[in-house]
């Protein structure tokens, strides 16, 4: 009697997979954050682990899956709204778009606010997200609606704080962050000395790939 070898999986299999995979992971990632389980995507997904790895080689392939389009599609609305805005309300609109997007999804705030290093794709987006925040940054500064000692740094902090205060206070007063944000808005606005120096670009880019759920 022979032996009948499985077929491999047909080409409509194998998207209908890659789709499961990011229907679960997303909702894994939102809950959990970017170090969600892998093996427990695939459990959730009723689909053994190697066909996951199949798909996703390695975890960062499953996140630009999950939120790289995303991502793109945000700095395209923040882009957007930069060329019609003033130079305040256009900072002001970036912050608050990329900090309302990070609430209620720990992955995807995760994916903001953190280094990849080694991976092209990533290193693209987040060079792109830099480079809007600059650009929106200096033009308020040019303007005179923010003091000259604010940097990207500083920018990058307001995204972890409200992270971190969506997380405490999501369940209770879900729009509680934007109230701290806008205080500390209102601090870039000031002349008072700060009592540190902001990170440089190294310090900033050291911190962001160290970062962990």
């Amino acid at each position: 009697m022979s032996i009948v070898e499985p077929s491999p999986p047909s080409r409509r299999d194998a998207r209908l997979n890659r789709e499961l995979f990011i229907r679960h992971a997303r909702t894994a990632f939102a809950r959990q954050g970017a170090s969600a389980s892998l093996e427990g995507i695939a459990r959730s997904a009723n689909r053994a682990i190697g066909t996951l790895y199949r798909h996703f080689p390695e975890r960062i392939d499953l996140l630009v899956a999950v939120y790289g389009a995303t991502l793109r599609e945000l700095l395209d609305d923040i882009e957007a709204t930069l060329e019609t805005s003033g130079p305040w309300d256009g900072l002001c609109a970036l912050l608050d778009v990329l900090c309302s997007a990070q609430m209620g999804d720990r992955g995807f705030s995760d994916f903001v606010s953190r280094r990849f290093p080694g991976d092209t794709r990533t290193e693209a987006l987040h060079n792109r997200l830099c480079e809007v925040a600059e650009r929106a940054l200096t033009r308020a500064q040019n303007a005179g609606a923010v003091r000259p000692d604010v940097t990207n740094a500083d920018l990058v902090m307001l995204l972890w704080a409200s992270s971190k205060i969506a997380e405490a206070t999501g369940e209770v007063a879900p729009r509680a962050w934007r109230r701290n944000l806008y205080v500390a808005l209102d601090g870039l606005r000031s002349g008072h000395d700060l009592p540190e120096p902001p990170l440089d670009d190294e310090q900033l880019y050291q911190v962001m790939a160290r970062l962990k759920s």
